[in-house]
């Protein structure tokens, strides 16, 4: 069965990536693409529906012995797990190196002391656990074949088959290196050139070091801050530079729900607040391409902008459920596409407004197209901002005049101001200023609940909503402000776990089915950053250093984190590792490093 989400390891490309459980089992992995089919679905459903297991042998009726003690190499994403066993020590170096030709997952057995009986164990099975390959050698090299993809897997140790499985039994001495490597391919192309583990090792932590040292952040958290940098860059599709939410599928929100969603698209929200951490850190090739998936992406019809595309910028995302996987811990349906797709969700107007406001701020290369994107951006929100729409959390429910949206309407508004007068940018500047002190008022009126002295989740409820703590982040009031003081103090009243973390909104007895869905969900964890922020600028920075060292706590041992935390369960929940989450923790960092609030 599979681990607990925060069990996993991430390994990956920048154009697919895997994870790795503590038992040294391989659960998921799709292949070519983040949001291809994947051979292995373990992670979804059990063992028949694809795995790759490579450890100490065991006896067949035990559960798999689980690493003494695992790590990533340095600041990459080489992965390293040690067994100590009764018959001395082994080790286990998993990879993706960066892609060239066929993408491949490289793992390396290396013997420390004693002399340790090893087994390989591969089953693939492609389309999500579906399809049985054929399976057979085409010189001397292992192929499995179905439809148009085929994986060739190569490897010095002998090999044979067994219950439509690939197995490897050896045994390993110090100073022993055996390597096993899969690489996907056309099935109709020629086979793949012959892996150099070795040699592709070597380059893999070569392009790791060089991408980290140009982090320009040097503050106490670093180690925290490179982590979800790599874990990023990590979840960049490098052709097109496209950022995928998260490199999994139907990881619930509440286990054994049916709050399952397919996270490997790029959301135009997370990818903005992806770049700009990405930017605020040095990492400005990353932030050009984004613009430029961006710009291909919405093309020339921004009217109909999508909260979500494609890796490629594909806008048809279709919704399905695949029936025969049982999902993670019997949580279905399991969901591949995303019905979100098409919701009208007007934050992203001012997320993507301010991601482009960011680059040209921080001096990146002016694109005229860029500019004038953003122009029409504005011209398409004069005329819709007082439309009620799906909001941030993609609601499943009735439509409404969500606060947020509204506030990230007029950040829209407010930049593209700013763009104006900076003199790059020509358009109605009276008029859109009027525009955006119509939209402060309004919000201000109708979505402010004097009596409580907090904004409510949308105008007329008496909801809140995480969302509201992004306020003075937006610069739509400041810090100072009674309004922005009184709504997180309220926030932190009725929106918060037991242990001081931060629900998105309410899920639970009167509040059930607020969003369309029924059962409940964790604390979002990046609602629980953005309390560690405003805390620190409103100037309970003590409080907000404490939260935000909490909030490291929960990380898995590898620094991954997940979409939410459960806190009955104590466990992450969500798909995992969530760019959402990461990019949050970015920039509490930055945020606590420049006013002084750290311990130590």
């Amino acid at each position: 069965m599979a681990g607990r989400i925060e069990d996993y390891a991430l390994i990956g490309d920048m154009q697919t990536a895997a994870l790795v459980c503590r038992d040294g089992t391989v659960d998921w992995l799709c292949l070519p693409r983040f949001d291809s089919h994947a051979i292995f679905a373990g992670l979804l459903g059990t063992e028949e529906h694809g795995f790759w297991r490579l450890g100490p042998a065991h006896a067949a009726d035990v559960q798999p012995p689980t690493a003494a003690r695992r790590s990533y190499r340095g600041d990459s994403l080489i992965l390293e797990s040690e067994w100590d066993t009764p018959r001395g020590t082994v080790r286990v170096t998993d990879f993706m190196p960066p892609r060239e030709g066929a993408p491949q997952l490289i793992r390396i057995v290396e013997g420390v002391t004693g002399r340790v009986p090893m087994r390989s164990a591969l089953r693939m099975r492609f389309s999500y656990g579906r399809v049985v390959p054929w399976v057979h050698k085409h010189e001397g090299r292992t192929v499995a074949v179905a439809g148009p993809d085929s994986v060739w897997f190569d490897t010095e140790a002998e090999t044979y088959g067994k219950s439509l499985t690939t197995y490897a039994d050896f045994t390993v001495a110090p100073g022993d290196r055996i390597a096993f490597t899969i690489s996907w391919q056309p099935s109709h192309s020629e086979p793949p050139s012959l892996p150099e583990p070795e040699t592709s090792l070597e380059a893999t932590e070569v392009f790791w070091r060089e991408w980290v040292e140009h982090c320009t952040y040097h503050g106490p958290y670093r180690e925290a801050v490179v982590r979800s940098l790599i874990t990023l860059k990590a979840l960049t599709y490098a052709p097109t530079g496209g950022i995928v939410a998260a490199p999994t599928t139907s990881l619930p929100e509440d286990i054994g729900g049916v709050r399952n969603w397919d996270y490997r698209y790029t959301w135009l929200r997370d990818a903005a607040i992806t770049l700009s951490s990405l930017l605020r850190t040095g990492y400005r090739e990353e932030a050009r391409a984004w613009r430029e998936w961006l710009l291909r992406a919405v093309a020339g019809d921004p009217e109909n902008l999508q909260i979500m595309y494609g890796i490629a910028g594909e806008r048809e995302l279709g919704e399905a459920e695949l029936d025969w996987l049982p999902g993670y811990e019997n949580s279905a349906p399991v969901r591949v596409g995303n019905g979100a797709a098409h919701q009208l969700q007007l934050d992203v107007y001012g997320e993507v407004t301010e991601a482009l406001h960011l680059a040209h701020m921080t001096g990146l290369a002016r694109n005229d197209y860029a500019s004038l994107l953003q122009l029409k951006l504005i011209r398409y929100l004069e005329d819709h901002w007082q439309a009620p729409d799906e909001g941030i959390w993609e609601v499943r429910g009735p439509r409404r005049h969500f606060v947020h949206s509204k506030v990230m309407a007029w950040v829209a508004v407010d930049r593209t101001i700013k763009l104006i007068e900076s003199g790059d940018a020509d358009g109605p500047l009276e008029r859109w200023k009027e525009l955006r002190d119509d939209i402060h008022r309004d919000v201000c009126e109708k979505g402010y609940d004097k009596e409580r002295n907090t904004f409510t989740q949308s105008y007329g409820s008496q909801e809140l909503d995480a969302s509201l703590l992004l306020i003075p982040q937006m610069g739509f009031l400041p810090p100072d402000d009674k309004r922005v003081i009184g709504t997180i103090e309220a926030i932190q009243r009725e929106l918060s776990t037991p242990d001081g973390f931060i629900l998105r909104y309410p899920t639970e007895g009167d509040h059930a089915g607020v969003d369309g869905l029924p059962g409940d969900e964790g604390a979002f964890l990046a609602c629980s950053f953005w309390m560690a922020d405003d805390l620190a600028m409103i100037g309970r920075v003590d409080e907000a250093r404490k939260l935000f060292e909490k909030l490291l706590a929960l990380r898995n041992d590898l620094g991954l984190l997940a979409e939410e935390w459960d806190p009955r369960l104590q466990r992450q929940v969500g798909n995992f590792p969530q760019a959402f989450s990461h990019v949050p923790l970015i920039d509490t960092a930055l945020r606590l490093t420049a006013s002084g609030a750290y311990g130590g």
